[in-house]
């Protein structure tokens, strides 16, 4: 019997976030998440959704004339079969990048896909979550991402990756909790600091507010 997901939406929009921000995607949304962050947006991926075999996935993939593809949630890997998926996704010769919240395994994950992983701020109320043994098994090529409310949130993050030496690790993002904390705020302490990290906004929200299936 061929493997399935559980799937949200899959939709074509522009990638909002990471180093490929900007570049036309095809997002596959898989359902269901363990973690409650305070400052979801994606609440709504939480249950329901279809059931896809993982070809009828890769076929609607592919009309949608991009390269790029990025597998989210939810939490993605909550359900066994995204390794299978992101595989085939790969074996295609798309560019593929999973997002993961960090709290479940990623040793498994396929070398050639881009990881962006979070670790999980104090504002998120899932800190204690984060399983910070994946951060072994990222590498130049994958990023990690703090998603910041407030000055609690940047003295943490800012401490974490002194302690873990992030940045020789692989590309680290912060980004600012809409709404929580001003960009501009969150900008200047990043220069104040002169951290080697990447300032990023969700550039989906700037150009379609909060819309999701953009």
């Amino acid at each position: 019997m061929e493997l399935s997901l559980k799937i949200t939406e899959i939709f074509f929009s522009l990638q909002g976030e990471s180093n490929t921000v900007g570049l036309p995607t095809v997002f596959i949304r898989l359902t269901g998440c363990p973690l409650r962050c305070s400052y979801c947006d994606t609440a709504y991926a939480f249950s329901g959704g279809k059931k896809m075999a993982l070809s009828e996935i890769i076929d609607q993939v592919a009309l949608y004339n991009t390269q790029f593809v990025t597998v989210t949630g939810g939490e993605p890997l909550a359900q066994s079969a995204c390794l299978d998926l992101i595989a085939l996704l790969a074996d295609k010769d798309y560019k593929v990048s999973l997002e993961t919240s960090g709290a479940i395994d990623i040793s498994k994950v396929d070398q050639r896909v881009i990881k962006v992983m979070d670790l999980k701020t104090p504002s998120s109320g899932e800190i204690e979550k984060n399983l910070y043994q994946n951060i072994q098994y990222l590498t130049k090529k994958d990023q990690l991402k703090f998603v910041i409310a407030d000055d609690k949130d940047y003295q943490w993050s800012k401490s974490m990756m002194r302690e873990k030496a992030l940045s020789d690790q692989c590309e680290v993002l912060f980004s600012p909790v809409m709404g929580a904390m001003k960009p501009v705020e969150l900008a200047d302490k990043i220069i104040q600091d002169q951290l080697p990290v990447r300032f990023q906004i969700q550039l989906h929200k700037y150009l379609w507010g909060d819309i999701q299936g953009k």
